[in-house]
């Protein structure tokens, strides 16, 4: 397995002490109220609280300015000690935030993922491992009974909805300056489709950035009417059209485009299918390309991370589309992803690494 370097000297030797390892195997049996107390310390604004004070606060304190009970704020103190969000001056009862509370508190994509997590993944993991048996997104019965969570997105409860494209947009959106300059600037694209283009947001970034693009957005049909209102007046409108599709049904062919396409665009899209599926899906892209034509493959790729506590954001994030979206996907490495590359008779031109949030372009040809 081909590693980038903080990952091979996390994954490949072992680090912690006879403690430190018990410690961490009990900080994952008790991990359910490790999490609910952690975001609830974040929820009630006990850990702002405590980050704000300068020379740290007391029970007393924080109980008078909660408004929860001298119970309740005892319960969530002592678990957060034991955690770590916390540090207590053992002389004077004061506390003080740690560095593991204060990223909590203050990463974005922690939040993020935080929120996800909660309103997204959690009741659902519960049926993680009947997914993993069935290969079907068991916990996604939770919300509804589609087959996929995507045929659901437009009717998820509003809160579960907006974690959940916080979490896609987030990632995604912190790697689209640098993708706009690659696409527009160094491959000179003036016609692309975007392949699960979702509500538009990347379609409207390319239409805004590129004077001349014309952006077709290929999706189910739900998410189809959905960009269509969102992108509604905006500028560059005129210029985004919708082809309705499901990549999922293998006789569902690419739209034959009028024209010389130079880009298939695809972004934190393809870890939505299984290999087989994505082979799938490539192969048809394929029959739409010519000689010219790229396809530009965005994705967080685990094993090209540049720092590991990606990497396990996205080996987590495989769990998510085995309980919840689809129960056959995950979060791939470049290994898998080449392979069906190569099994629709194309190949990888170029990587472009360190996009965002760790995000890897793969600028993929017509194998010659």
């Amino acid at each position: 397995m081909e590693l980038f370097p903080d990952l091979k000297k996390r994954y490949t030797e072992e680090h912690l002490s006879a403690r430190e390892a018990q410690r961490l195997a009990e900080f994952i049996a008790w991990g359910p109220m490790v999490f609910q107390v952690s975001r609830l310390m974040v929820k009630t604004g006990i850990l702002e609280m405590i980050r704000n004070s300068s020379e740290g606060i007391t029970l007393e304190e924080i109980i008078e300015h909660s408004g929860l009970t001298d119970y309740a704020v005892k319960c969530l103190m002592e678990a957060s000690l034991a955690i770590g969000t916390i540090l207590v001056d053992a002389d004077t009862d004061r506390f003080t935030i740690s560095k593991t509370g204060w990223f909590l508190l203050n990463d974005p994509a922690t939040r993020v993922n935080l929120n996800f997590n909660h309103d997204v993944n959690y009741i659902g993991m519960f049926k993680l491992e009947e997914s993993l048996s069935s290969g079907k997104p068991e916990g996604l019965r939770h919300f509804g009974e589609w087959p996929t969570i995507y045929e659901g997105l437009s009717s998820l409860p509003a809160d579960v909805q907006k974690s959940w494209f916080d979490f896609d947009h987030f990632y995604s959106d912190s790697s689209f300056d640098e993708a706009l300059r690659i696409i527009f600037d160094e491959h000179k694209v003036k016609s692309l489709y975007d392949v699960g283009g979702n509500t538009g947001k990347w379609a409207l970034r390319c239409v805004d950035y590129s004077p001349e693009v014309r952006v077709t957005i290929l999706d189910l049909p739900q998410q189809i009417q959905m960009m269509l209102d969102n992108t509604k007046g905006k500028k560059g409108a005129e210029r985004i059209s919708g082809y309705g599709i499901n990549l999922l049904d293998e006789n569902s062919s690419f739209p034959e485009y009028d024209g010389e396409l130079d880009a298939i665009w695809m972004s934190q899209f393809l870890d939505c299918f299984s290999m087989d599926e994505i082979t799938s899906i490539l192969l048809r892209a394929r029959k739409a390309m010519t000689s010219r034509t790229r396809i530009y493959i965005m994705e967080t790729l685990w094993d090209r991370q540049r720092f590991e506590p990606a990497a396990f954001c996205m080996t987590m994030t495989s769990l998510y589309f085995t309980a919840m979206a689809n129960g056959n996907s995950k979060m791939y490495n470049t290994r898998d992803m080449e392979l069906c590359i190569k099994a629709a008779g194309l190949e990888i031109e170029h990587i472009y690494d360190y996009l965002g949030q760790g995000h890897s372009i793969l600028v993929v040809k017509k194998a010659e």
